[in-house]
């Protein structure tokens, strides 16, 4: 059974949040000011659905403190601010996923559902190794000269299928596909903050590892160092 924090000072939608998500099998814990989320948030959680117009903190503030006390915990921002700009910087923040109010109840399930889903350890062990670099699928971990990289969910899980085909270039609509969601649709944005903090985290290891290159009109490459 998962995990969910809703922070959301709405009582009516932070209400149909609740039941809604607990009629889908989630114990959910409801939060209306930001300060309560982070008094709440804990190891146990597994997805943290946001709002970022809470009474008391700024949602972006809280995202960016959630993101230190649970780094690999997936965190979906739910919130009427529709402009790109306001995309790009809650997920630079931490964000792993940005929904627009009013998003249809059917579609947030089925986007918690399948953050959820990748966040599960896969039964079939793989590592893959490029340069420095391994990532292990089993263990969710990528390590480059002994030391962990701390990723967040989504980053991980776009490392590591990159990771599967060194050398290969890889459609945004596969990695949306594959790493997001199958029925993703709208705006990409998300990839690319995701592939630019992939890039900064490895470069500042300083090691000799893989380089995400971009391949323009289709997508990415992972490219051995």
């Amino acid at each position: 059974m998962s995990h969910l924090l809703v922070i959301e000072d709405d009582a009516e939608i932070g209400e149909l949040l609740r039941s809604s998500l607990a009629l889908h099998g989630h114990t959910v814990h409801w939060e209306r000011t930001g300060r309560g989320g982070l008094d709440r948030a804990s190891a146990d959680i597994d997805l943290v659905l946001l709002d970022l117009g809470l009474p008391d903190l700024d949602g972006l503030e809280v995202c960016r403190q959630l993101r230190l006390v649970l780094p690999t915990t997936v965190i979906v921002m739910l919130t009427a601010r529709a402009r790109e700009m306001d995309v790009v910087v809650g997920l630079e923040v931490g964000a792993d996923d940005y929904l627009v109010k009013p998003v249809p109840l059917a579609e947030l399930v089925a986007r918690v559902r399948a953050h959820l889903r990748r966040t599960e350890p896969t039964k079939t062990p793989a590592t893959h190794s490029v340069g420095d670099l391994t990532v292990s699928v089993e263990s969710r971990r990528a390590v480059v000269g002994g030391v962990e990289l701390a990723l967040r969910p989504r980053e991980f899980d776009l490392l590591a299928r990159l990771i599967v085909e060194p050398g290969s270039a890889v459609s945004r609509e596969t990695l949306m596909s594959e790493v997001w969601d199958q029925h993703w649709y709208g705006s990409t944005k998300t990839l690319d903050v995701h592939v630019a903090a992939l890039r900064r985290k490895l470069a500042e290891t300083g090691r000799a590892v893989p380089q995400i290159m971009t391949v323009r009109g289709h997508g990415y490459r992972l490219e051995a160092p």
